[in-house]
């Protein structure tokens, strides 16, 4: 890893926050959002969406994308 948690600003509802991740986590973030064709924005809004109240907005994003990269290294099921 390559040190400190980045903090960046996102746009939800209207409203701003800021959510810190690991530089892996954010990159791994806006390539899922790059192969979807969708701003990280809209991104982040589908996973705060889909959290529960007690879960923090980093740690369903971070929850996200190892879920996303799991699913991508299962193999086909015939």
């Amino acid at each position: 890893m390559s040190g400190r948690p980045i903090k960046h600003s996102l746009t939800l509802q209207g409203h701003r926050t800021s959510v810190t991740l690991e530089p892996e986590f954010w990159q791994a973030f806006r390539t899922i959002a790059e192969e979807k064709g969708i701003a990280l924005n809209a991104l982040a809004a589908e996973v705060d969406a889909g959290r529960a109240p007690e879960t923090g907005l980093a740690s369903a994003i971070r929850v996200y994308v190892l879920r996303h990269y799991r699913a991508q290294a299962r193999p086909a099921q015939i």
